[in-house]
């Protein structure tokens, strides 16, 4: 199960993942985005329109992947980001839609597939959070704060679940080329009162490799994290993102 994969990074943890002969169920908030893109994924891909802050489209989505391929073995947690703005700026709704899109999807979606896996004698789970959750991010007041619960919990899962044979770690993406990327360099622009080319340019000077990542870097080690091969990995925080971060843990 990848959510929030039409496009983007959840997109390449699917097509990667299919790619190393997983059975792919995919789900996004859009029904003609997430359609489209299991028709590019091809095989027996699973697309379930799902918006992930609904507790009751979670666990259709769950229903319908068990229906279709009699089981959960992986799960990639993934969504949009909220808005861009101070921590301060924000009222209690805004919060609580932050919380809805970011915690409580990650902990309803988990809820759903832990049963699951231990009928099949384990399973792995990957959380996708942000280098925020290391270096708040300026202006990102909200995602900054729930991503790090996010991160918080992946930790505690991976204490809570490994007895029963489920893997959990979390994947840190650096700025990967997406369209979530392009939008906060626009957002800088605006601030900063230059392009979005000149922010970006100025986004490049803090990363050592001096560019931005592809999506299919950032699928492939989703993949790895979630496969066999990473069978003694859990409880770990992987970073893909050039070099951008720079504390020592």
């Amino acid at each position: 199960m990848v959510a929030g994969a039409s496009r983007g990074l959840g997109y390449a943890v699917a097509e990667a993942l299919a790619r190393e002969g997983a059975l792919v169920s995919i789900a996004s908030r859009d029904e003609q985005a997430i359609a489209a893109a299991a028709k590019k994924i091809g095989g027996d891909t699973l697309a379930v329109p799902v918006d992930v802050r609904s507790a009751e489209a979670i666990a259709q989505w769950t229903a319908a992947t068990v229906q279709r391929f009699g089981g959960v073995d992986l799960l990639f947690t993934n969504s949009g980001g909220p808005p861009a703005g101070a921590a301060v700026s924000f009222d209690d709704r805004a919060w609580q839609e932050a919380a809805d899109l970011l915690l409580f999807s990650t902990i309803r979606m988990v809820r759903g597939v832990v049963p699951l896996m231990q009928a099949r004698g384990g399973g792995a789970i990957l959380v996708s959070t942000s280098s925020s959750v290391k270096e708040p991010i300026p202006n990102l007041g909200l995602s900054t704060v729930l991503r790090a619960s996010v991160s918080a919990l992946a930790k505690t899962l991976a204490l809570e679940l490994a007895a029963a044979k489920i893997r959990v770690n979390q994947i840190i993406p650096g700025r990967i080329d997406t369209d979530r990327v392009r939008q906060l360099d626009q957002i800088a622009a605006t601030k900063l009162d230059i392009t979005a080319e000149e922010a970006k340019r100025k986004a490049l000077t803090t990363i050592p490799t001096g560019r931005y990542g592809e999506i299919d870097e950032y699928g492939r080690v989703a993949a790895f994290l979630l496969s066999p091969a990473a069978s003694y990995v859990t409880g770990a925080t992987v970073q893909v993102d050039g070099g951008l971060i720079k504390s020592v843990l």
